[in-house]
């Protein structure tokens, strides 16, 4: 069954899934900078445009198409898009 999620009055959308038994998003992330909390670990796959990623206590990081990076569980981090950006989400 798929999920539409929608963050931030629609700045942040993605759609739900599960593969091989595993929960997965896929998502654009529109202009502007936003904050998430994680309750599992994710895998984070730049698709499309670039993002800005500054995981708590981090400095700013940028993310091309193509680049996956991974988010502990149970922590906070920023995103900043300077322009739609597409991702795929994986959740450990």
């Amino acid at each position: 069954m798929l999920t539409h999620n929608l963050y931030f009055d629609g700045g942040v959308q993605s759609i739900g899934f599960e593969r091989n038994g595993r929960r997965a998003t896929v998502g654009v992330v529109d202009r502007g900078q936003f904050q998430f909390d994680t309750d599992a670990p994710e895998r984070m796959s730049v698709t499309s445009g670039e993002l800005h990623v500054r995981p708590s206590g981090s400095e700013w990081q940028r993310y091309p198409a193509g680049i996956t990076f991974e988010i502990p569980g149970k922590t906070r981090f920023d995103v900043r898009a300077d322009a739609p950006a597409a991702y795929l989400c994986e959740f450990l």
